[in-house]
Formats: C-alpha cells, sequence, structure tokens
C-alpha cells in the first residue's frame, strides 16, 4: 500500500522530471533508489533509526551515488526533510504515476494454470479497450479457481472462474425459496 505522502512526491517528482525534460534519467535514479531499499538490500540500513541521520544520510548517499541531478537532490531533500520513509514505496508510487500518465494500469490474471504470454496480450488487447486504458498484465496462479480466469485491475474485478461460477450458483440455492410442504 503506498500511503499519501510518498505519493505527493513520486507526484512531485515525476512532474519535476517531466518539466525539466529529464523523466528518464529520473525513472533510471527511481529504479535504483527501488533496488537499493529492497528488503534487505544494500541500502536498507537507511531505515534503521538505531543509527544516527547523518550516518544513514552519508553511508546511503555513498551506495546511491551517479544519479542525476535532480534525483541527488530529490534524495536530499528527503533526508532534510526526513521523509526518509517515501524511499520504501517510491518506486511502485512512481510507476503507478508513469502508467497513469500513459492512460495505463497494471493488472493481475489469476489463473489455475500458467497462461503464454501471448495469451495475456490477448486479454489486455480485449479488455483494455472496454476500461479505457492500455492494460499491463501479470499472471498469477490460483489453483483454487479450478479453472477459467479472474481479472483485478485497479479496483475492479472481473471473475470468469469455475470456482466464481460454482460460488454464484451456490449463493442463488441458498437464496431460493423452499417449497411448502402441506401435511
Amino acid at each position: 500500500m503506498i500511503d499519501p505522502v510518498t505519493s505527493r512526491y513520486a507526484e512531485a517528482l515525476f512532474g519535476l522530471a517531466r518539466k525539466r525534460g529529464a523523466l528518464e534519467a529520473v525513472r533510471a535514479d527511481v529504479r535504483r533508489l527501488a533496488e537499493l531499499c529492497a528488503g534487505d538490500g544494500a541500502g536498507a540500513f537507511v531505515f534503521d533509526e538505531r543509527l544516527p541521520l547523518a550516518e544513514r544520510r552519508k553511508r546511503f548517499l555513498e551506495r546511491a551515488s551517479g544519479l542525476s541531478p535532480l534525483g541527488a537532490d530529490f534524495l536530499g531533500l528527503l533526508f532534510d526533510k526526513r521523509r526518509i520513509e517515501v524511499l520504501r514505496h517510491l518506486g511502485a508510487a512512481f510507476h503507478r504515476r508513469d502508467l497513469a500518465e500513459r492512460g495505463a494500469a497494471e493488472g493481475v490474471v489469476e489463473s489455475a494454470r500458467k497462461l503464454a504470454a501471448e495469451d495475456l496480450a490477448r486479454l489486455a488487447a480485449t479488455l483494455g479497450p472496454r476500461l479505457g486504458k492500455e492494460l499491463v498484465l501479470q499472471n498469477e496462479l490460483r489453483p483454487e479457481l479450478i479453472g477459467g480466469l479472474r481479472v483485478v485491475v485497479e479496483s475492479r474485478m472481473l471473475d470468469a472462474s469455475l470456482a466464481g461460477r460454482l460460488e454464484g450458483l451456490r449463493k442463488n440455492l441458498l437464496a431460493a425459496p423452499l417449497p411448502r410442504l402441506e401435511g
């Protein structure tokens, strides 16, 4: 989950990068920062509040050397404003903003078996116009679906799975009135 503060910082960085014509360089910077901060990556210590802020800043800036001027300024701003937590989800927030700029959205196709890349592309081409967006789909295996698939894009879900249909049938049967026996 991307917090609102991270979203605002990502939006500001994206807008400034676009305005200055440095979007590609900043995309690369954000990817690099995300890799450094991921899990137990080389820069994960930056979130360890047991270390003094000055030491975390110095060590992290050494590992993040080679950023574009805008990326380096942004990183300095995060340290100055004590908003280091923004780094945790900056990559995801920036990527989401980048997709929105293109009128695109990411989605997940859940299926009982692995889908081929061609199937995902065909599904994206079919569903994209209906949602009014270019879709970037990923496949996740969910054996409990039995068959068919479930597509989740942003806050919308299309359930065409056998498990979903069986659940719908179960609900209909439970809601159906029972005949009265006279006697």
